[in-house]
């Protein structure tokens, strides 16, 4: 590594950098085997899409990594630098910053989960579904009275509207895909009232019956990987 940049946590697929200074990373696209390639003739490579879904979101007024070096390697990889957007992924804010249920924590976590609501539903609502909607790949930044959200890991972003229903199934899965002792089912509900006020396209029946599929497959992922009885 050059002096000054430092490995961060990532897939088997990339390997990121952060430099000394925090505000720039890097990520190297890996390659995947020969489908790969071909999807990449399609769709165009990783790289491409990442930069591609951080420009679309940006264009439409949300936060996502600025843009600002890309190229390409030896041996089929590609590269590209971004700049770091403010902010702890919501998994950090919900495990580690506010995990007193009382006072002021109490207060400010649930103020976090009805503006996620609000931020996620606005993303699906104006026809974007992001292609891993981990609570890590959401980060939020509290300035001012307000969460800030930005999103993160975006190369496999879908744009199309309207949003397709079984795409925004599987994010409100992925955002459910958090234990009893980090979400409880309040939390959940605060979340995905602030959501459905945004989904105005969806009936009442529609919306009841995707939170309940939503929340059931996740707590059926859980169980398949051994974190819950």
């Amino acid at each position: 590594m050059p002096e000054g940049w430092r490995l961060v946590g990532s897939s088997v697929h990339a390997r990121v950098a952060v430099n000394g200074d925090g505000d720039v990373y890097y990520k190297e696209f890996l390659p995947r085997g020969p489908l790969e390639r071909l999807k990449a003739i399609v769709r165009g490579s990783r790289a491409t899409r990442a930069r591609h879904h951080n420009d679309l979101l940006r264009q439409a007024g949300f936060t996502a990594p600025e843009n600002l070096a890309w190229g390409r390697l030896s041996g089929g990889r590609e590269y590209l630098f971004s700049a770091t957007v403010a902010g702890e992924g919501v998994t950090t804010w919900l495990r580690h910053t506010l995990t007193e249920r009382a006072g002021e924590a109490l207060t400010r976590r649930r103020q976090l989960l009805r503006e996620l609501g609000d931020f996620i539903g606005r993303m699906h609502a104006a026809g974007f579904v992001h292609g891993d909607l981990r609570t890590s790949n959401v980060m939020a930044d509290y300035s001012e009275g307000q969460f800030a959200f930005a999103l993160i890991d975006n190369e496999r972003n879908i744009y199309k509207t309207p949003a397709e229903g079984r795409a925004i199934l599987r994010n409100i899965m992925q955002l459910n895909m958090l234990l009893p002792c980090d979400l409880s089912d309040r939390d959940r509900m605060r979340f995905f009232l602030q959501w459905r006020a945004r989904m105005t396209d969806f009936s009442d029946t529609e919306a009841r019956v995707l939170g309940l599929r939503a929340y059931d497959w996740a707590m059926d992922r859980l169980r398949a990987k051994g974190k819950l009885e």
